[in-house]
């Protein structure tokens, strides 16, 4: 848009000067009249710049901040030097900035501080409960060790207040069971009753209900049971083979057994240990017991050599006890003795090697203990087998124990056992059960 000006002129008589003479506005003589013309002009840019940067703001700024620093100067010229203090800023900001809260932002945050407080003591009142409870736990149960004890529940102070509690888990290791020591028990007991005057003075405490789990670890097995250098490991849901060594009169003779597992009565595991075997290198093999195929019998190896060596064959058979066992005739018996073919054709038989192998040892060394030298059998391994009776080498193997007994006047028993991959796992349950007073 353009806008009105207005513009001077001259009276007719006046020398009025051309602009391209060089005339100014400057030169006109602020007393010469003139009369006032209203005409439209082009607007000139630099007019309104010019305009609107007076007065200048960045002037005025920077005479404000020479000023001020002039002042601070006066200020400080007679004080002493102080290092600069950078944080009381911060916290003046800090302090506006809460004090520029809303009341409901202050109530909100008086809260959450209260509430961590408090869930601070529910913990600590918590945390001294579980180790007061781990240490009565110990004393009442002989323990050797103070158990886990673990208090769910949240918060725990209002179930002091009103003395109950709703979950308890309890865990106990190396429990001492008879012979073995099983690797843990563990417990969860629901609807305690507490006895005692408040989070610091629990005196005991009564459970309506017990759940839990009983571990036998192999490897503790092994541990404490393993001077044989016997290894146990799990086959099936209800049976534990046992392997390894067994020291006999200076000769480690393989064992081999077969631990069945059930449940004794309600608070006992017993172990029926069957298949039982004492392995001599390959010359015989002992089976502790009295049936027939039981006692020390030579191996399938060392009968088929018997057949063919002559001197052992021939030492065999003139022991008349054991031909009788045999079952020979003495014609044939005698007949083998003078002839070596008549010999290879007696012991030769698969019958002969068979009968051979049901000859219990034992009863042959009684009466002949040099036809067992020259079998290559020791007399003193011997003796030592026939003090190894089926009953002694069973309580070796024996998995059986009782759980202790629990303190109070409830009841636990045993409800199933299992074999698996780690170990024996019987789950049990309880009532009625009391610690403390």
């Amino acid at each position: 848009m353009r806008s009105p000006h207005r513009i001077a002129t001259l009276p007719p008589d006046h020398n009025q000067a051309h602009p391209s003479d060089g005339w100014h506005a400057e030169s006109v003589p602020p007393e010469a009249p003139y009369e006032a013309v209203e005409t439209t002009a082009p607007l000139n840019p630099y007019d309104e710049l010019a305009a609107l940067a007076t007065p200048n703001p960045l002037e005025q700024f920077l005479h404000e901040a020479d000023d001020a620093d002039a002042e601070d100067e006066a200020d400080t010229s007679d004080a002493p030097w102080q290092p600069p203090n950078h944080r009381r800023g911060n916290r003046s900001r800090r302090r506006n900035r809460f004090a520029g809260l809303p009341l409901a932002a202050k109530a909100v945050v008086a809260l959450v501080v209260l509430a961590a407080f408090l869930a601070l003591g529910d913990r600590w009142a918590l945390l001294y409960a579980e180790h007061e409870a781990a240490d009565k736990l110990k004393d009442s149960m002989h323990l050797s060790a103070a158990p886990e004890v673990e208090i769910e529940g949240f918060p725990f102070l209002t179930q002091v207040f009103d003395k109950r509690v709703d979950k308890v888990k309890v865990t106990v290791p190396d429990v001492a069971a008879d012979r073995i020591s099983l690797a843990q028990v563990s417990a969860t007991a629901n609807d305690v009753k507490i006895t005692g005057d408040g989070a610091t003075d629990i005196k005991g405490a009564r459970i309506s209900e017990m759940n839990g789990e009983v571990l036998l670890s192999f490897d503790d097995l092994n541990r404490e049971l393993g001077a044989s250098q016997v290894t146990f490991t799990g086959h099936g849901h209800d049976q534990v083979l046992a392997r390894g060594t067994l020291p006999v009169a200076g000769h480690d003779l393989k064992l081999r057994a077969d631990a069945r597992i059930e449940r004794n009565g309600d608070r006992g595991i017993s172990t029926d240990i069957g298949r039982m075997s004492l392995q001599i290198g390959d010359l015989a093999t002992y089976r502790p017991g009295t049936r027939e195929s039981e006692g020390l019998h030579l191996s399938q190896a060392s009968a088929d050599r018997l057949s063919k060596e002559t001197a052992k064959a021939k030492a065999l058979l003139s022991v008349p006890s054991i031909v009788k066992r045999l079952g020979v005739s003495d014609s044939v018996v005698s007949g083998a003795l003078k002839s070596d073919t008549k010999l290879n054709e007696l012991v030769g038989s698969p019958r002969f090697v068979n009968d051979v192998m049901g000859l219990n040892l034992i009863d042959v060394a009684m009466g002949h203990p040099e036809l067992l030298k020259k079998l290559g059998l020791d007399p003193a391994l011997l003796k030592g087998l026939s003090q190894l009776t089926r009953p002694v080498l069973a309580d070796r193997l024996t998995l059986a124990f009782q759980l202790p007994k629990l303190p109070g006047d409830g009841h636990v028993w045993l409800k199933d056992v299992n074999v698996q991959k780690d170990g024996i796992r019987v789950r049990l349950t309880g009532t009625g059960l009391s610690i403390g007073k």
